[in-house]
């Protein structure tokens, strides 16, 4: 089956790249040169007792795919996390990825992701200054996506989100290479009730100077905003997103219901 997504799995940080709309359209990036690191649809967590596992420079530690089970709708990776040291294995991710459909002009990724660290550790980022507090769950969106906005529950539109809690963030816009300004796609990004710290704190920006000149189109479920996170060894991190891809325009509303319906299939 032909699915809109395609998964990467051999990449310092497996990934969703291209992510598109139901009739094509693509809406992620895959490293940019402003944030090489950034690929389309990922998640990861900053730092795991201090080693860096977001950004792919000077030490840093990988997500190294040891197995996949595909069917037609759902793939399962068995993930390891190895320490900048490339051997020792930091934790262990089982992630699921399940395709959803929802109607004519929308489908949704059901994100699933345990991971289970080796030894007792503390994830954690950098805490916000003019940039940080990333982790989790990131979309980073097309670079030709232009005019995009971005919506949180209480419905006003943002430019930038910096750490307001919220049930989900969409992102929305006109569609790439359209000249219809009325022909609008987007994403929205859900988090689970029994997800850590829920509602998530958001960190997303359409466009801002830490990108460059631009449409960044970021967006990341930034659940460690305000404080690190630990466990004991062998003890799971569980994180659950709904990634709702669309067509057409889907007002707040919309997002809502879809966010509540979710919820209640649970």
């Amino acid at each position: 089956m032909k699915h809109p997504w395609t998964p990467v799995w051999d990449s310092p940080r497996p990934f969703v790249h291209p992510l598109c709309t139901p009739s094509g359209t693509v809406l992620s990036n895959n490293a940019p040169d402003d944030h090489p690191w950034h690929h389309g649809l990922w998640s990861t967590i900053k730092f795991l007792n201090g080693d860096n596992f977001w950004e792919e420079y000077g030490d840093f530690g990988t997500l190294r795919t040891a197995s996949i089970i595909e069917n037609a709708a759902t793939v399962t990776a068995e993930i390891d996390w190895v320490r900048p040291d490339g051997e020792t294995v930091a934790a262990r991710e089982t992630r699921t990825i399940t395709e959803v459909p929802i109607d004519a002009d929308a489908y949704a990724l059901d994100w699933t992701v345990s991971v289970v660290p080796t030894v007792d550790t503390v994830f954690d980022r950098t805490p916000f200054t003019v940039w940080g507090g990333y982790s989790g769950l990131t979309l980073r969106g097309a670079a030709d996506w232009v005019d995009t906005t971005l919506v949180l529950p209480d419905g006003r539109d943002r430019d930038r989100v910096l750490g307001d809690h919220g049930q989900w963030c969409a992102l929305r816009g006109p569609r790439p290479g359209s000249v219809a300004r009325d022909d609008v796609v987007g994403i929205a990004m859900f988090d689970h009730p029994r997800n850590p710290n829920h509602p998530t704190p958001w960190y997303a920006s359409t466009r801002s100077d830490t990108y460059g000149e631009g449409w960044a189109n970021f967006c990341n479920a930034a659940f460690l905003w305000d404080a690190p996170i630990e466990r004991a060894a062998g003890t799971p991190l569980v994180l659950r997103h709904r990634v709702v891809i669309h067509d057409s325009q889907w007002s707040h509303q919309r997002v809502q219901d879809a966010y509540d319906a979710w919820c209640r299939g649970d």
